[in-house]
């Protein structure tokens, strides 16, 4: 999939791309911005669309925020080069963790919106992963120049999870909120972006991304099809009485090197536990494997397997122990 920031197109989102659009041509442009949604759905391609466009001086185009892909600032801005723009993003951190923004890295933020533009115009800074601040030192390494912030500069932060951040940090940012793409937008995407995967398949794919393109292609990638049927085959168990101990449904997840393959087994099961939840809320027939725990657990579970997953990406902890560990507490009667 293309680099967010190199990324042309902008599929499922023009009223989102309109609304920043038309506030920068107000003259009232909000100096912080929170695009929220879920993961892959696009709010980072959103994100340096805008930034190329405020660069590039607001120019009129044929879409919303469009700045043409051979126009000297989209290749810088896509290179990292720009002069007046700052990328503030996860990077691995020190003891083997995983995945961070570090404070070192905000300070610098605040640093380069201090200096003058150098082209002139805006000065923006691009803050990728938000919800991965791993300490309240970064956010309020931040929130000074959120509430002072220095004349045309923009901090768009790309957040997957806002309830992390800081109350005065999402208090001070206005939030615009994208919208999963609509099944006919996913259909048309992914036959473009999967072209030599079948039309069944990329339907299933798109069902369990849940309008997010992102999302499908990471499923693509790590077999996610596969780990679905490993999903259904744990759950299933549940249902005839015998407890999932899979070592080798851990051993499988473990030994993928990319570590993808994890998450996105950790996603599904709770996916398919919200899922069942849903239905059952809703009074319709749910799984059979539902009956193992009172709804009170699974809802439990759900959040419990969620921090289990975040836990073990962060801390780079054992991913066949972590997975053991889930299943033990599905198998509790």
């Amino acid at each position: 999939m293309t680099d967010p920031r190199a990324n042309p197109d902008l599929v499922g989102h023009d009223e989102a791309a309109r609304s920043l659009e038309a506030a920068a041509r107000s003259g009232r442009l909000h100096h912080a911005w929170l695009l929220c949604g879920p993961p892959g759905i696009g709010k980072a391609t959103l994100a340096w669309r805008f930034a190329r466009w405020l660069l590039a001086g607001m120019p009129d185009g044929p879409l919303p925020l469009f700045v043409d892909p051979a126009s000297s600032v989209f290749r810088r801005v896509a290179a990292d080069t720009h002069a007046d723009c700052f990328t503030l993003e996860p990077n691995t951190g020190d003891r083997g963790t995983k995945r961070v923004l570090r404070v070192e890295d905000a300070r610098e933020a605040v640093r380069f919106l201090t200096q003058t533009a150098a082209e002139g115009g805006w000065r923006v800074v691009v803050m990728d992963e938000a919800e991965r601040v791993d300490q309240a030192a970064v956010q309020n390494t931040l929130l000074k120049t959120l509430e002072e912030p220095p004349p045309r500069t923009v901090l768009l932060l790309v957040c997957s999870a806002p309830q992390r951040l800081l109350p005065t940090i999402r208090s001070r940012c206005r939030r615009l909120d994208l919208n999963p793409l609509a099944p006919g937008e996913m259909e048309a995407l992914l036959a473009r972006l999967l072209p030599e995967t079948g039309k069944a398949e990329r339907a299933r794919l798109a069902l369990l991304a849940q309008g997010s393109p992102g999302r499908a292609l990471a499923l693509a990638e790590a077999g996610g099809l596969e780990l679905q049927a490993m999903v259904d085959k744990t759950l299933g168990a549940l249902a005839k009485g015998d407890p999932p101990r899979d070592h080798g449904l851990a051993d499988r997840l473990a030994m993928d090197r990319t570590g993808g393959a994890f998450g996105i087994f950790m996603g599904l099961l709770r996916g398919a536990i919200a899922g069942a939840l849903r239905e059952a809320a809703r009074g319709q027939v749910a799984p059979a494997w539902l009956a193992r725990h009172p709804l009170a657990v699974w809802a439990s579970l759900w959040d419990r397997l969620g921090t289990l997953a975040d836990d073990t990406e962060r801390l780079n902890l054992d991913r066949k122990q972590a997975v053991l560990t889930g299943l033990s507490w599905l198998a509790r009667p």
